[in-house]
C-alpha cells in the first residue's frame, strides 16, 4: 500500500551530538514514531520546531535516517540559523513534521555499491536495515571531518565499509580512484550504484555512471522550502532520457520528482 504524506506533531525524545567537545555540529535527533503505514529509504521529511517564531518561516528538509517501532531518527549538520536552533532542542519539545516525501532508492537482489559523502551517509542507515540481503551491500564513505562526527560505526557492523578521510588533495585523488574502481567492478557484475552527498561528489559519480553504463541512482541535496513542489526553489535539470517526455531536457522539482533520480535522467552539467 502506498503511504500518503501526513502532517503531524511529534515529540523530541533525544538529541545526541557527534564530534569533539566544543565543536559539535552533527546531531542524531530522535522523535516519537510517526503514524506512517510505510516508508522507503531515500525519502525525506520536512520539519519545523513548534518553538520557531515568524522569523523562520520555512521548514527544513531532512533525509529519513531510520525508523524503529518507537521512533523516527534524523541525522543533521548545523549549517545555518534553522539547524543551529534545532541543535538546542530538548526532550519533550514538539516539532511539526510532514512526510514521507519524495522518491526512494531501488532495492534489488544484486551487488549494490553505496557511495556516501559526508552527511550523505544519513539515508543509508535505513536502507541497510530494510534490505533483505545486506550481504549484497558494500560502501565507500568519504568524509572531510574525523570519523567520530558521523554514525559510520553502525554500518561497519552490518556491511563491508571502506572509509576515506579526505584531509589533503592526495586523499581526494585516492578517494576518486577508489570510487571509479568500485564502480567498474559493479558494472562488470551487473550491479547497482547508489549515491548521496554534496554536488561535486555526485557529479563525479554521475559522470562515471554514464561512462561505465552502470545503473546508478543519485539523491540530490537541493535546497527545499516547501517539500511539495509549489515554491519551485529546488529544481534540477533533466536529460533527454527523462521518462516524462514533456519534461525531458527541462527543470523539474527535486522534492516531488526526486530527490532520488537515475543518473541517466539528469544533466548535472546544466
Amino acid at each position: 500500500m502506498e503511504n500518503h504524506p501526513m502532517r503531524m506533531e511529534l515529540t523530541v525524545t533525544d538529541l545526541v551530538p557527534f564530534g569533539s567537545e566544543g565543536e559539535r555540529k552533527f546531531f542524531a535527533l530522535t522523535l516519537t514514531r510517526p503514524q506512517w503505514t510505510s516508508w522507503r529509504a531515500g525519502q525525506f521529511i520536512m520539519l519545523r520546531p513548534a518553538s520557531w517564531n515568524s522569523e523562520i518561516t520555512w521548514a527544513r528538509p531532512f533525509s529519513i535516517c531510520r525508523v524503529t517501532n518507537q521512533s523516527l531518527v534524523l541525522f543533521f549538520q548545523v549549517v545555518g540559523r534553522g539547524t543551529e536552533l534545532m541543535a538546542g532542542l530538548k526532550p519533550k519539545d514538539k516539532v511539526i513534521v510532514w512526510g514521507p516525501l519524495g522518491t526512494h532508492f531501488a532495492m534489488e537482489d544484486k551487488p549494490t555499491l553505496i557511495l556516501a559523502g559526508g552527511i550523505g551517509i544519513a539515508p543509508f542507515a535505513g536502507y541497510v536495515e530494510q534490505h533483505s540481503k545486506p550481504s549484497n551491500l558494500s560502501m565507500i564513505f568519504s568524509h572531510r571531518l574525523p570519523s567520530q562526527y558521523y554514525p559510520a560505526e553502525s554500518f561497519i557492523r552490518h556491511i563491508d565499509v571502506e572509509t576515506h578521510f579526505e584531509h589533503t588533495k592526495e586523499d581526494l585523488e585516492k578517494t576518486l580512484k577508489a570510487i571509479r574502481e568500485k564502480m567498474e567492478t559493479t558494472a562488470k557484475n551487473n550491479g547497482l550504484v547508489l549515491a548521496c552527498g554534496p554536488m561535486p561528489f555526485l557529479k563525479t559519480i554521475w559522470k562515471n555512471a554514464l561512462e561505465l553504463n552502470v545503473p546508478t541512482q543519485l539523491s540530490l541535496e537541493q535546497r527545499m522550502a516547501c517539500g511539495i513542489g509549489a515554491c519551485l526553489g529546488c529544481v534540477s535539470m533533466t536529460s533527454d532520457l527523462y521518462p516524462d517526455r514533456q519534461k525531458a531536457g527541462l527543470p523539474v522539482q527535486t522534492c516531488t520528482k526526486g530527490p532520488v533520480f537515475w543518473a541517466h535522467e539528469l544533466n548535472l552539467d546544466a
